[in-house]
């Protein structure tokens, strides 16, 4: 079975052009819509909703850093086990602390500048984590990849919680 990758003909790397990923998936999803099979048989129904649905996977995945940075790791025999393994270098950690204490005492005193000031931050440590990730990954470096994706995933439920008590504050 295709990978990701190869369903729409783009190199197996962490960089990937989104203008061609969009391209390939509009190319994909025009020739397997369900909607052209409304006079197919069942089984022709059937296939082409299937084929649908690991397009949008695909796309999905492939659109999204850190979902495309996990897919790459698993491609490549690495576990991540991000369900089980939650060691994390005492660094990380830290600055994990400080930020969750910045997040708390902007929601309890409602202060937005200072939720920005996190978000800022936040999606500055986010993108050069990415960058990094990028970097071991398209040069085959998928264990050490594979450290920083769960890193990663924790950067980036901690800003989902932040994208969260902005809109409290705000709305």
């Amino acid at each position: 079975m295709q990978n990701h990758f190869e369903l729409f003909h783009l190199p197996q790397r962490f960089a990937v052009d989104m203008k061609a990923l969009e391209a390939a998936y509009r190319e994909v999803q025009s020739r397997v819509h369900p909607d052209k099979f409304t006079t197919g048989t069942d089984s022709e129904k059937r296939v082409a909703l299937q084929w649908a649905a690991r397009a949008n996977e695909a796309y999905q995945t492939l659109k999204n850093p850190f979902r495309r940075a996990a897919y790459l790791c698993e491609l490549n025999g690495v576990d991540l086990q991000i369900e089980s393994n939650t060691a994390m270098p005492t660094a990380f950690l830290m600055q994990q602390m400080e930020w969750r204490e910045a997040l708390d005492e902007a929601r309890d005193a409602g202060d937005v500048q200072a939720l920005d000031r996190l978000d800022k931050d936040l999606q500055a440590a986010r993108k050069a984590k990415v960058a990094e990730i990028g970097a071991l990954l398209d040069s085959n470096e998928y264990d050490d990849a594979g450290k920083l994706v769960r890193q990663l995933m924790f950067l980036d439920k901690l800003d989902e919680e932040v994208q969260s008590v902005f809109e409290k504050l705000e709305g």
